[in-house]
């Protein structure tokens, strides 16, 4: 048995609800423009901003000249370790084998890369919560990009639910990831700042 389908068994034990049957709830219900995650339960929307938009957009054009687009995903579900953890991640990057399950999800074990660009109201999950996830899922490389505080934060070499390396780079500065499985250097000088 996964780790997704234990959780779903203990989450039909107590009588709560799945991710799926939340997520599909929420589905007929959210507004035009906004993204819905569940963090440790918690139903979190927030609306799509431009410099959020930009910055997304950015991270993949440059994710695109490396990888093939099919690899590339932005607000696509991916269900992550923990209480009820379906996140849509503003940019993920699935390994070159990735398949989805039958679903029709990606996998949290195929995940290679995740950017996420904070807005104000969620930033404490962001740095806290789905920090913990993508560490305890041992997605190799984790960015947070800041526009209120312009820098990027790039952790990465997950272990234990936590990843030992983090680096802090300001915009305008490159973010190299080359030594990580993405194997590039972001640029982030076009980021705009909220």
């Amino acid at each position: 048995m996964t780790v997704l389908e234990d959780r779903i068994e203990m989450a039909e034990e107590r009588n709560e609800l799945t991710l799926d049957e939340l997520f599909e709830s929420l589905e007929r219900t959210t507004p035009e423009g906004y993204k819905v995650e569940i963090v440790e339960g918690a139903i979190f929307m927030s609306p799509q901003r431009d410099t959020h938009w930009e910055i997304i957009l950015d991270i993949v054009e440059q994710l695109r000249a490396r990888f093939p687009r099919r690899r590339v995903k932005s607000d696509v579900r991916v269900d992550y370790p923990g209480h009820l953890n379906g996140f849509a991640s503003d940019v993920t990057l699935v390994s070159e084998n990735a398949e989805k399950t039958p679903a029709g999800l990606w996998s949290c074990d195929d995940v290679e890369f995740v950017a996420e660009v904070i807005s104000k109201g969620t930033a404490q999950n962001d740095y806290g919560p789905k920090k913990t996830a993508y560490a305890t899922a041992e997605v190799p490389v984790y960015l947070v990009v800041d526009p209120y505080q312009g820098k990027c934060h790039l952790y990465s070499q997950p272990k234990d639910g936590d990843y030992l390396s983090e680096l802090t780079v300001a915009f305008g500065a490159d973010v190299d990831m080359t030594a990580t499985p993405v194997g590039l250097v972001l640029r982030t000088g076009e980021f705009p700042r909220d």
